[in-house]
């Protein structure tokens, strides 16, 4: 299981989760910040520096944000948004 990150991200991209992954698994990309999967060691360091409440444990992702498990998956390795949101509409940025 690993950390993803949700639509709250989209488009503000805020960074405050990165110096708390101690494994620097996470990468941005033009919309949004992306957790590597397979590099993630599922401490949960990252979610409550995230002042968007972003990210989530694979498991209990909300319901409606289920396919951005696959988004994050998608971005890797090639580190490409189109890539990522292959099949998927994004969403308009965040104006927080």
């Amino acid at each position: 299981m690993a950390y993803i990150i949700a639509e709250p991200c989209v488009g503000l991209k805020d960074k405050a989760c990165v110096p708390a992954c101690p494994v620097d698994c996470i990468y941005e990309g033009e919309k949004q910040l992306y957790i590597h999967p397979e590099e993630c060691i599922d401490c949960g360091a990252c979610v409550e520096p995230c002042p968007v409440q972003a990210i989530f444990p694979e498991d209990e992702l909300p319901e409606k944000w289920q396919f951005y498990t696959e988004v994050n998956a998608n971005f890797f390795p090639d580190k490409s948004d189109a890539k990522a949101w292959e099949g998927h509409t994004p969403p308009p940025p965040s104006s927080s």
